[in-house]
């Protein structure tokens, strides 16, 4: 039953805590943080419960996640807003994201481009839910870091397929190649030096790592690193 509960998306850890983690970068570190994260983390495993459900015709083994998860989630989740009713303004933001995944959920098409495109953002938003916890001032900033997060995770899109469903497609792979490459000029165009390594690193990976053939695993477990060098260098620029 753990395939159910929990699920096996390593890479989606990474996207669930970084947008966030860059909120309190762009605010200052606010014990409601971690409030926010668990709020944060009971709703990504809800809302995965119930995207399975609704892929799988309503299955009843995703039940029990969506009563586990939903039922935490109700007091953690009316807590947090006692705290920070402003995170109601977000919602409007969220909802379409939201009503796009559930879409290709119904559809059966959760590896589309742009479902995919559309979680990201959805992630990504995290970053001012956790900017107005953390009581930020400086609004540009917490915009420049939501779009470093879009950005590094549209890349991650492109990666991924490479390595795994469009691994024999070597139009793809060039693509993603392309995109980190594109990525790298942004970066050094709008973003401070300090984030140059990782999106250099992450433009070898592009090159390199589709070459060696890793396991699904092992790509999945890798995407935390990334994402851990990228916060690494994000800290360090701000």
């Amino acid at each position: 039953m753990r395939n159910v509960y929990i699920p096996k998306q390593h890479g989606a850890w990474a996207m669930l805590i970084l947008p966030l983690l860059f909120g309190v970068i762009a605010s200052a570190p606010a014990w409601q943080h971690a409030l926010l994260f668990l709020a944060w983390l009971l709703s990504y495993l809800f809302a995965y419960a119930a995207l399975q459900w609704i892929r799988t015709k309503r299955k009843a083994a995703w039940l029990g996640p969506l009563k586990l998860y939903g039922g935490l989630l109700l007091p953690v989740g009316a807590a947090l807003l006692v705290l920070e009713p402003e995170l109601l303004l977000l919602l409007p933001l969220a909802v379409p994201f939201i009503l796009i995944n559930l879409y290709f959920a119904k559809q059966n098409r959760e590896r589309a481009f742009l479902n995919d495109l559309a979680a990201v953002i959805l992630f990504s938003l995290m970053t001012f839910a956790a900017f107005r916890v953390g009581d930020g001032t400086d609004a540009a900033l917490a915009f420049e870091l939501f779009a470093l997060s879009v950005l590094y995770f549209t890349g991650t899109i492109f990666y991924v397929k490479t390595m795994i469903r469009e691994k024999h497609h070597k139009a793809f792979y060039w693509y993603s190649v392309l995109y980190h490459a594109a990525f790298l000029a942004a970066v050094a165009l709008l973003y401070p030096p300090a984030l140059l390594p990782a999106a250099a690193v992450l433009l070898v990976r592009a090159v390199v790592m589709p070459r060696l053939h890793p396991s699904v695993k092992t790509t999945g477990v890798l995407e935390i690193a990334w994402s851990v060098l990228v916060l690494v260098c994000a800290w360090a620029a701000y």
